[in-house]
């Protein structure tokens, strides 16, 4: 990744080890954001772009779903569960309430129409259904969800539920966001998710609770070049897309994608002279 000026930034990150990195990120808030957090970086990379208070501790909301996504598109991985594995519904998952899909103890959907509730309406109550077939109980995916974020280097994160509703201690950063918003998009591009009408928009997912405010992972590809942005503790939703906005279109007008070689390509031949085979 270039950006306009003389800096370069290195990649030196990868999917199975998605520590963010960055050499010169813009942390002064120059955009003047109003949100609590916010971070820019870019996808194949992880390089950081820009930073604002990225490491703070705040509630996700239901930006929490992209950890239980994740967790979901790995059981398919797996062949834990298919697309055609049908997940009923508990007593427990029934009555959670917030965003839903009404679900009800006597219904049995497809993991594919799941995964849609949970992408496109947010449903807690499908996120639950699947936590629990998944892991056995909600409290064992949740478990398992903290040794995933763990694994990814999430040290801001602690996950107290699978789907974002405000308790006490259930919290992550922007930082930590990015980084599942990266696993996700890079191992699971074609995941059903929220599209803005921003241009080049590939997803990825809103949260918001009375004492959240109002959350956002988003992300962008133009010109090979695709980038996350998250806020946090925005303070209403109309300023968290406007700051989303925002960052997105810092990094298309200050950084561009540029290859310059392949794995494997030959860059030359040099011949050798009294060397032994």
């Amino acid at each position: 990744v270039w950006s306009n000026g003389s800096n370069s930034i290195k990649n030196t990150s990868s999917s199975n080890n998605a520590v963010l990195t960055s050499t010169t990120p813009n942390n002064d808030n120059s955009l003047k954001l109003e949100s609590g957090s916010a971070i820019l970086i870019e996808q194949s990379s992880g390089n950081v772009l820009y930073a604002h208070n990225i490491h703070e501790q705040l509630r996700p909301a239901s930006v929490t779903k992209v950890m239980s996504l994740l967790l979901i598109m790995e059981a398919l991985d797996s062949n834990q569960i298919s697309l055609d594995t049908p997940i009923s519904c508990s007593e427990n998952a029934h009555s959670m309430g917030g965003s839903q899909i009404w679900l009800d103890t006597t219904e049995t959907l497809t993991v594919n129409d799941m995964l849609k509730s949970i992408c496109v309406v947010s449903a807690n109550d499908c996120t639950v259904a699947m936590a629990e077939y998944l892991a056995g109980s909600e409290e064992a995916f949740v478990q398992k969800m903290n040794e995933r974020a763990k694994a990814l280097g999430m040290n801001d994160t602690c996950f107290k539920n699978c789907h974002g509703i405000d308790e006490d201690g259930h919290v992550t950063s922007a930082y930590d966001i990015a980084i599942m918003s990266r696993e996700l998009l890079l191992n699971h591009p074609d995941i059903p998710e929220f599209i803005g009408n921003y241009k080049g928009a590939t997803g990825l997912k809103t949260g918001s609770t009375s004492v959240a405010l109002y959350n956002l992972s988003a992300s962008a590809t133009r010109d090979n070049l695709s980038l996350i942005a998250v806020i946090m503790k925005a303070p209403s939703t109309k300023i968290r897309f406007a700051e989303a906005t925002k960052l997105l279109d810092y990094g298309f007008a200050n950084y561009s994608c540029k290859s310059f070689g392949s794995k494997n390509d030959i860059v030359t031949q040099v011949s050798i002279n009294k060397s032994i085979e």
